[in-house]
C-alpha cells in the first residue's frame, strides 16, 4: 500500500499557504502540523549547532570543488559560518511565524529554505532517491516517509505562493 493513503489524503486536502496580496502571504497550519514543524525545526537547529559535519546535514553545505578537496576546504572555511548563520536565522523566522499571521516575501523565503533543508536532511537519513518506496503503513519507516512527503507538499505550496508574485516571462525568454 502506498505511503500516501488515508491519513495523508485527508491531510493534503486543503491548502495551508495563501497569497494575501502583493508580497503578503499567510501560512495556516493545523495545531498538529505546527507541533510537527516546530519540533523538526528544533531538531534541525540542535543538529546544526552541534555539528555541521554530520552526514545528514552535509547536503546543506555542498562542496564547491568536489574534485579538489584542498580548494573545497578553503571554500568551506570562507562560507560555512555564513551559510550556518543564514540557516539558523531562517529557522528563527519559521519558529516565530508558526502561529500564522501575515508574512512578507523575506519571511516566506525563510519558510521555503527551512522546509527544503528539513526535506534534504530527512531525505538523506532515509536514503531517498527519485522514487519513494511503496511502504506498508505498518512499516516502521512509514511515518518518516509521510513526514517527508508532507514537507514536500508544504514546500510546493510556499513555492507556488511566492511564484505568483513573479513577473511573467519576457518574450525573449519564451523563444529560448
Amino acid at each position: 500500500m502506498p505511503a500516501r493513503s488515508g491519513f495523508t489524503d485527508v491531510l493534503f486536502a486543503r491548502d495551508r499557504v495563501r497569497r494575501r496580496g502583493e508580497g503578503r502571504y499567510q501560512v495556516r497550519l493545523r495545531p498538529n502540523e505546527r507541533a510537527l514543524v516546530g519540533d523538526l525545526v528544533g531538531q534541525l537547529r540542535e543538529q546544526l549547532v552541534a555539528s555541521t559535519d554530520d552526514p545528514s546535514v552535509r547536503r546543506l553545505f555542498p562542496p564547491a570543488y568536489a574534485d579538489d578537496p584542498e580548494r573545497d576546504a578553503g571554500y568551506q572555511v570562507l562560507t560555512r559560518d555564513e551559510l550556518l548563520e543564514q540557516r539558523l536565522a531562517a529557522l528563527d523566522v519559521v519558529e516565530r511565524t508558526l502561529d500564522g499571521g501575515d508574512l512578507d516575501a523575506g519571511e516566506m523565503t525563510a519558510w521555503m529554505g527551512t522546509l527544503n533543508s528539513l526535506r534534504l536532511v530527512l531525505g538523506t537519513r532515509l536514503d531517498v532517491d527519485e522514487e519513494l518506496p511503496d511502504l506498508d503503513p505498518a512499516d516502521p519507516q512509514a511515518p518518516a516517509y509521510a513526514v517527508y512527503e508532507y514537507l514536500g507538499w508544504l514546500l510546493s505550496q510556499v513555492v507556488d505562493a511566492l511564484g505568483s508574485d513573479l513577473p511573467p516571462p519576457s518574450s525573449d525568454a519564451r523563444r529560448s
